[in-house]
C-alpha cells in the first residue's frame, strides 16, 4: 500500500542543526541517544541516496505504537518521545527540552519548537493528549505496567504529568517507543492509531508491503534538522543467513543480528562485536503444566550445562550467564545477590514438556535443541517447538508452552533496570513470559519501584533478581555479544554496547535555538537514536 504525501504549510528555511539518521541496533537491544558527535560511524552516502537496511522482524501488530511494532517505528526514527536515553542510558532531552520535579507526584516537561510530519505543530494540548491515549491502550505499554499517570497542557510550552504514587524514573519511562507522541489525527474511533505522517521524527513512514518490506522518506521539518539521507528502503528478512547474504552481494547498506556462523565471512574492517545488555534466558512456565511444580523447575535449571552454549552455539561470542542483567551492564559487577531459598530439584521421571523459541535469531534454535538434549538427559521428554517470533509471541504469553527459549533485553523500554522486573516477572506484568506470580517477588520489585537514589535504586534491582532466580521461573543461559556489519554506504557501526550503529554522516554543528522555545540543557544529544523497546524479540528485543 502507498501512503499519500500530505502537504505542509512552509515553515520557512531551516539551518541542518542534527544529523537525523537511522540507528538499528545489532541486537535489538535499547538503543539511546548520542550525547555528542559520534565518529565512529563514517558514512559514505551522500544527501540524497536513500539507505537500504536489513531487519530481523518484521511487524507483527500493524505497527502499533503500543505494542511491539513500537520498536519498529522508533528504530527508523519515525517517532519519538518526551525524552530519549544517552549512552550511560540516563534521560537526555527529545520533544521536550528540559524538565523538572515539581514535587513527588509531579513533573513539568518544556516543550521544544517541533511539527509534527503532518505539517501541524507540537503544542502542549497535543502532547497531553497523546499521552493520554496511550494510557488507555489496552493492553496497556510495558513502560506504565503498574503506574498511573495523568497528562496535562500547561502554558504555552509546559505538559504537566502527574503520577498516582511517586516516580522517581519518570523522565526514564517518557523515553519509551510504547510512549511516543502522534498528532491528534493519528487517533482514530476504537483505539486505532495510526502513525503515518502524524509522528515527529526524522523520517516518515510512507509505504508498507506487508511484512516483506517499508519505505519512509526524510521528513525535512524535522526539529533536529535535516537528515543526511533521503529516505530508508527497509526489508524484513527473518533468515539471518539471507540478511548475511544480503549484505555480502550488496543488496543492503546495513544489516542487524547477524548469525555467529557468519560472522567470519564478513569484513572484519566493518564488523563490530560487544557485550550486551541481552540475556538468553529458558523462561519456565511457573503457572500452569510441568513446571508449575518448584522442584521440576529448580530440576531443570540444574539440568542445563551453559558452558556448551557460551563455547559450542555461540563460538565463544557469548558471555557466560551472570543474571538477568548482561555484562554490559557494569553497575552489575560485584554486586549481584546470592539466591536464596531454592527448592531442592526433583525427579523428572520421564514426564513430557515443550520448548518453544523462534528463528529469527538462528542461534536460538540450535541452542534449544542443546537445551532439549540435556533436559532429556535429565529424565524430561521434551517437544521442541520452532516458529517465527510474530507467530509464537501471543502463545507463550497465553502460557500454552512449558518453557520458552528467547533473547531479552536488560534495560528494556527505559533504561531503568526496576521496570524490566515489574514487566516480566510481577503478576500483574504485561510481558510475564513465565506466568510467574510470586508474592515475594512482587513485594521486592515494589520496593525497588519506591527508591529515587540511582545507586539504591540498583542496589534494590539486584535484590529483586535474586528473589526472582531463586523461584526459578528463569534461568539466563549466556549473554550474547552484538555482532553487525555495515556496507559501503552504511558504515561500520559503533562500539557502544547500548547504542546501536548510525547510517547516514556525521552531524552538523547546532545553529542558535529558535525563538519562543527554550534550547536544550547542555550536554542534550544532538542525534536522536531509535530507541529499541528491549523490548520483546523485538520486543524481546531481540
Amino acid at each position: 500500500m502507498r501512503f499519500p504525501r500530505r502537504p505542509r504549510p512552509s515553515r520557512g528555511p531551516r539551518p541542518p542543526r542534527l544529523l537525523a539518521a537511522v540507528f538499528l541496533t545489532p541486537l535489538l537491544a535499547g538503543c539511546f541517544a548520542s550525547s555528542g558527535d559520534d565518529g565512529g560511524a563514517d558514512s559514505g552516502a551522500d544527501d540524497g541516496s536513500r539507505l537500504r537496511v536489513a531487519l530481523a522482524f518484521p511487524p507483527a501488530e500493524n505497527l502499533s505504537p503500543y505494542g511491539a511494532d513500537a520498536t519498529i517505528l522508533s528504530r527508523l526514527g519515525v517517532t519519538e518521545g518526551l525524552t530519549a536515553l544517552d549512552a550511560n542510558g540516563a534521560a537526555a532531552p527529545a520533544l521536550a527540552a528540559s524538565w523538572r520535579r515539581v514535587d513527588d507526584r509531579d513533573w513539568l516537561f518544556t516543550l521544544r519548537e517541533a511539527a509534527f510530519q503532518d505539517g501541524t505543530e507540537v503544542t502542549p494540548a497535543a502532547v497531553a493528549a497523546s499521552l493520554t491515549h496511550a494510557t488507555e491502550a489496552r493492553p496497556v505499554p510495558a513502560a506504565l505496567s503498574g503506574v498511573t499517570l495523568t497528562a496535562k497542557a500547561e502554558g504555552g510550552t509546559g505538559v504537566r504529568v502527574t503520577t498516582a504514587a511517586p516516580d522517581p524514573v519518570l523522565p526514564l519511562r517518557l523515553s519509551s517507543p510504547g510512549l511516543a507522541v502522534l498528532a491528534p489525527k493519528a487517533y482514530g474511533k476504537k483505539g486505532a492509531v495510526d502513525p503515518v505522517g502524524t509522528a515527529t521524527g526524522p523520517f516518515e513512514l510512507t509505504e508498507v508491503t506487508g511484512a516483506t518490506a517499508a519505505d519512509l522518506d526524510r521528513f525535512d521539518d524535522y526539529w533536529g534538522g535535516r537528515a543526511q539521507a533521503s529516505g530508508v528502503e527497509v526489508r524484513f528478512i527473518a533468515d539471518g543467513t539471507a540478511r548475511a547474504n544480503a549484505l555480502r552481494t550488496g543488496q543492503v547498506d546495513l544489516a542487524e543480528a547477524i548469525p555467529v556462523a557468519q560472522a567470519a565471512t564478513l569484513d572484519a574492517d566493518t564488523r563490530r562485536e560487544t557485550a550486551t545488555t541481552r540475556t538468553t534466558s529458558l523462561l519456565l512456565n511457573a503457572k500452569s503444566g510441568v513446571f508449575k511444580d518448584p522442584a521440576l523447575r529448580a530440576a531443570a535449571r540444574a539440568a542445563v550445562d551453559t558452558s556448551a552454549l557460551a563455547e559450542g552455539v555461540y563460538e565463544g561470542h557469548a558471555d557466560a550467564g551472570a543474571g538477568i542483567y548482561g555484562p554490559a551492564v557494569t553497575w552489575a559487577e560485584g554486586k549481584r545477590v546470592q539466591p536464596a531459598g531454592r527448592a531442592k530439584a526433583g525427579r523428572p521421571g520421564g514426564v513430557s514438556l515443550t520448548l518453544a523459541t523462534y528463528d529469527n535469531r538462528p542461534e536460538l534454535p540450535e541452542a534449544a535443541q542443546v537445551l532439549k538434549q540435556q533436559l532429556e538427559k535429565a529424565g524430561f521428554k521434551v517437544k521442541l517447538e520452532v516458529r517465527e517470533y510474530s507467530r509464537l509471541e501471543s502463545d507463550a504469553l497465553a502460557g500454552k508452552f512449558d518453557a520458552f527459549l528467547g533473547a531479552r533485553n536488560s534495560l528494556l523500554d527505559t533504561g531503568d533496570p526496576v521496570s524490566l522486573l515489574a514487566g516480566d516477572f510481577t503478576c500483574d506484568g504485561g510481558y510475564n513470559l513465565a506466568l510467574l506470580c510470586d508474592r515475594g517477588v512482587d513485594r521486592a520489585v515494589a520496593e525497588a519501584q519506591t527508591v529515587a537514589d540511582t545507586g539504591e535504586r540498583q542496589d534494590a534491582a539486584l535484590a529483586a533478581e535474586a528473589a526472582i532466580l531463586g523461584t526459578p521461573p528463569r534461568g539466563p543461559r549466556g549473554h550474547p555479544r552484538g555482532i553487525t556489519r555495515g556496507g559501503a554506504r552504511g558504515g561500520g557501526g559503533g562500539r557502544d554496547p547500548y547504542p546501536p550503529p548510525r547510517a547516514g554522516g556525521p552531524a552538523a554543528p547546532p545553529p542558535p535555538p529558535p525563538r519562543g522555545r527554550p534550547r536544550a540543557r547542555r550536554g542534550a544529544p544532538r542525534s536522536v537514536r531509535a530507541h529499541a523497546r528491549g523490548c520483546r524479540d523485538p520486543a524481546l528485543t531481540a
